[in-house]
């Protein structure tokens, strides 16, 4: 009797502790599972800040195609906040341009300075950007009459005249100036670690255009081609980056509305 009461208090206990560990072994689970939802709402994603610098290789391009253009545009952004950045240009250019009765250089210097907003939702680890922006744009530059002939109505044989009149407005006219506003319009995408290739379009607006007496600037460096009666113009790039990463911040992250205030509502 003493062996068989014995046996069944071995019993009790063995599947006691068996229970005990099953319960042990859920709890476990249960409290496994929680931290991982845990650390789900509350991971924090790390993005990076720094100096992006680059350069317009549409312009090199250009200068090797074209004769009568030579141009260079070096372009930087600074990362401020989640999808805001200050971005800029700067450039010279070079253009000598063929009308119907005169020939003329068009050579300066020009700075841009603006924002940029990405409307672009990156996933983790990407770094894309399509951005909506806005520039000031600001030029110094000379004109050089290098041809001038004066339009002859009266030709009865067609004939076309070979020399230069006009030559007291052949020369240099310096100390010339503009200022624009652009609304750009552009992509950048990560080809390689910290490596970006881009492309933007802008349209541009003169608000004001500094001329030399009856010569009028058909060409503005960093503004592009000026059109008769308008004050619209439009340009492009396509650039190629280096992002130079100085610190880290976390990703904001969207505010998650509250079970209990769900509840109560």
């Amino acid at each position: 009797m003493s062996k068989f009461i014995t046996s069944l208090f071995i019993l009790l206990i063995g599947t006691s502790a068996i229970a005990q560990d099953s319960l042990s072994v859920e709890t476990a689970a249960i409290d496994t599972l929680q931290v991982q939802e845990t650390n789900q709402d509350s991971a924090v994603y790390k993005q990076r800040y720094g100096l992006r610098i680059g350069i317009d290789i549409s312009k090199p391009i250009r200068s090797f195609l074209e004769d009568d253009y030579q141009g260079l545009e070096l372009l930087a952004d600074f990362r401020i906040s989640h999808n805001v950045y200050i971005a800029g240009a700067l450039g010279n250019e070079e253009k000598t341009t063929q009308e119907d009765n005169y020939n003329f250089t068009t050579s300066g210097s020009y700075l841009k300075v603006g924002l940029d907003w990405n409307t672009y939702e990156n996933w983790y680890g990407m770094e894309n950007i399509i951005n909506l922006g806005f520039r000031v744009g600001a030029s110094t530059f000379s004109q050089t009459l290098n041809s001038y002939q004066i339009y002859n109505t009266n030709q009865y044989w067609e004939e076309i005249q070979s020399g230069i009149t006009g030559e007291d407005m052949l020369g240099e006219y310096s100390g010339l100036n503009a200022l624009w506003a652009e609304i750009v319009l552009g992509i950048k995408v990560e080809l390689f670690r910290n490596v970006f290739m881009g492309a933007s379009v802008n349209l541009n607006y003169l608000i004001n255009n500094t001329e030399a007496g009856n010569f009028p600037n058909l060409f503005i460096p960093g503004f592009n081609k000026v059109t008769d009666g308008s004050k619209f113009g439009v340009g492009y790039n396509y650039s190629i980056s280096y992002l130079i990463p100085i610190f880290k911040s976390n990703k904001p992250q969207k505010q998650q509305p509250d079970n209990n205030e769900q509840v109560e509502q």
